[in-house]
């Protein structure tokens, strides 16, 4: 009895798609201030790519991610179909991360909006993610420019210092307003 509910319950585990008990956690963080990739393994820093984000009025969104499709060999459907080999889509607008024949541009602001690789570092990639499954991967974007503004993920890049003031006492711009907000 006691076996038949050993074998029931890994029957049942497998069903429900617990997945490869060695798999890592794969973290995919992509700076967009310095246009640079950077994969880390189970916490532990692997690989640092350049990336191509995207140009102005194309902007590759901020935001922390889970990949829900990956494919090999994909052509873009909005862009005369061009191939995007090695394709992980983490966005329903269909964002993805993939290889870039145009890898004179990585490192610089040059796609509609997806995340460029070069083909061989897509590839690594592309496998890494396979291996270890996409519930197990994060893809985490910060930095550079949303929608061609500051956006309040940029704080971490941007240092404000007050003007010295000449022996003058500044007034407090939010002096008798705590009455209003109480």
């Amino acid at each position: 009895m006691r076996l038949r509910l050993v074998v029931a319950a890994v029957m049942l585990l497998g069903m429900l798609g617990a997945g490869n008990a060695f798999a890592a956690n794969v973290l995919i963080s992509i700076n967009k201030s310095n246009q640079k990739m950077t994969v880390s393994i189970d916490g532990e820093k692997t690989y640092v790519w350049p990336v191509s984000t995207g140009v102005s009025g194309y902007t590759t969104p901020s935001g922390t991610y889970q990949p829900f499709r990956m494919e090999r060999d994909h052509f873009s459907k909005e862009w005369d179909d061009a191939p995007m080999p090695y394709s992980i889509f983490f966005t329903p607008q269909g964002h993805a991360i993939h290889g870039s024949p145009y890898t004179k541009r990585l490192g610089t602001r040059a796609s509609h909006g997806c995340v460029r690789l070069a083909p061989n570092n897509a590839a690594i990639l592309f496998a890494l993610v396979q291996k270890n499954g996409m519930k197990n991967t994060r893809v985490v974007l910060k930095g550079g420019f949303d929608f061609d503004f500051f956006s309040s993920s940029d704080s971490d890049f941007f240092e404000y210092t007050p003007r010295k003031s000449k022996g003058q006492k500044r007034r407090n711009p939010l002096a008798g307003l705590s009455d209003i907000f109480d």
